[in-house]
């Protein structure tokens, strides 16, 4: 079996799977309640920026402190699945998450697992970030990636063909894949977070430090022809799509920025 560890970012009490596979991550732990999970806050650890970057704490706090050979990122309610049914409720989900039996020979014929490409299909990915979320940040990437990383611009710049990616933030990688991805994301985000100052922005467009992350993981992954296998993925909450699809639309054709997460 290999060795691999997949943190669940959380910032709140929940149901978490019954496996080996995963850890339960407290993110933005700095200064809160003990939830009784690992901590981002111990080692080297980025915890206080949470506010800002989502997710990313606990990806920096598995790159800088577990030790596995395979480390991945998923969320508190959303995980990879190999199974192709809908379940009704969270209990009949959680019992059909992928498990490290699963994930282990997942691993046998590639270096990386994303999940299921994600659609826009009318619009490509940089117009749909424009129509939903402020784009300064998002173009300030891009002059930090002309100037520091000149080979992943080209790809970069196909955000504004391509009409569907890898999202959320979740994958499963090869440790020395991580630790490359790692330097390279760090070092573009923490880049851009001494050109704009996020304080201007309200605390949701305040995050995009996130957002923007999404869309650098397919820039990283093509740009270095890494291999990587897809697997569904799976919402423990129920979307409710009408609202999000209307949201997208507002944004689209009324110019109403989104206010939350869905």
């Amino acid at each position: 079996m290999k060795n691999i560890k997949v943190i669940i970012a959380t910032h709140k009490k929940y149901q978490m799977p019954d496996d080996n596979l995963y850890l339960p991550l407290h993110v933005g732990a700095e200064g809160k309640e003990d939830l009784g999970y690992q901590k981002d806050n111990k080692g080297n650890n980025i915890s206080k920026r949470n506010l800002y970057f989502c997710e990313l704490t606990g990806l920096y706090w598995a790159w800088k402190n577990l030790d596995a050979d395979y480390i991945g990122l998923c969320h508190y309610r959303r995980y990879f699945t190999l199974s192709t049914k809908k379940y009704k409720t969270e209990d009949e989900k959680f019992k059909h998450v992928l498990t490290l039996e699963e994930a282990s020979p997942l691993l046998e014929n590639t270096d990386v697992i994303v999940p299921t490409i994600r659609k826009y299909y009318i619009e490509n990915l940089y117009d749909h970030y424009k129509h939903t979320m402020y784009i300064e940040p998002l173009d300030e990437t891009r002059n930090i990636i002309k100037e520091k990383y000149p080979d992943y611009l080209q790809e970069f710049d196909k955000l504004k063909t391509r009409t569907s990616a890898h999202m959320f933030n979740m994958f499963i990688m090869k440790k020395d894949i991580l630790d490359e991805y790692c330097k390279w994301l760090f070092d573009i985000l923490f880049e851009l977070e001494k050109k704009i100052d996020y304080n201007k922005y309200d605390a949701f467009h305040a995050r995009f430090f996130g957002r923007i992350s999404e869309l650098l993981l397919d820039v990283y992954l093509n740009t270095n022809n890494i291999t990587y296998k897809e697997v569904r993925f799976m919402d423990m909450q129920k979307v409710n799509w009408w609202k999000k699809g209307t949201s997208f639309l507002k944004a689209k054709f009324l110019g109403e920025k989104y206010d939350k997460s869905f």
